[in-house]
C-alpha cells in the first residue's frame, strides 16, 4: 500500500458505507436546517439547544464511523507495510481524534 493508494477514491475505506454516511449526513443537515428554522421562528432556547445537540450527535456519528473506517483500512494496512508511511497514517489519525475531542 502506498498514501496514494489510500487516498485516491478506490482506497477510502468509507467506500462500502458510503450510502450509510450519506444518509447519516442527510439526516444532519435536516437538523440543522430545522434549528435555522426555529431560530428565524424565535423558538425556545431550550428547545434549540436541543435540536443543535441532535445534530452535533449526528455529526458526531458520521466522524466516528469514518475514523473507524480509516483506522481498519488505512492505518492497519499503513501498520502493515511500516516505516514512514505509518509513522505518517498513525500521526494523522491521532490528530484526527484530538481534533474530535476538543
Amino acid at each position: 500500500m502506498s498514501e496514494v493508494s489510500c487516498e485516491s477514491h478506490e482506497g477510502h475505506g468509507y467506500i462500502e458505507h458510503k450510502d450509510e454516511l450519506l444518509k447519516r449526513l442527510r439526516r444532519a443537515e435536516g437538523q440543522v436546517r430545522g434549528v435555522h428554522r426555529m431560530v428565524e421562528e424565535d423558538a425556545y432556547c431550550i428547545d434549540i439547544l436541543t435540536q443543535v445537540s441532535a445534530a452535533t450527535k449526528a455529526l458526531e456519528r458520521v466522524a466516528l464511523a469514518l475514523l473507524d473506517d480509516h483506522l481498519s483500512h488505512c492505518v492497519a494496512q499503513a501498520a502493515a507495510e511500516g516505516g514512514e508511511v505509518a509513522t505518517e497514517k498513525l500521526k494523522e489519525a491521532s490528530d484526527a481524534i484530538a481534533r474530535l475531542v476538543r
